[in-house]
């Protein structure tokens, strides 16, 4: 599956304000196609990881499981 990500809508992580590893998803897409696209957002021309909206759902637990 190819997107365009310039045409999507990125949302910040909530911790993206607080220094460190900062990310944004598009959510819109997850909605429309079943996959999350995810970047990094200090490099929004870079890569975009493309995860299933289950695999996405995994990652947000682990994140909130973990002592950051």
């Amino acid at each position: 599956m190819t997107t365009d990500s310039s045409t999507l809508i990125w949302v910040k992580s909530s911790y993206s304000g607080q220094g460190g590893t900062c990310v944004e998803w598009a959510p819109k897409s997850a909605t429309t196609t079943g996959m999350v696209p995810v970047r990094d957002s200090k490099c929004p021309s870079g890569p975009v990881l493309m995860v299933s909206t289950h695999a996405f759902a995994g990652l947000v637990s682990l994140a909130r499981s973990a002592e950051l």
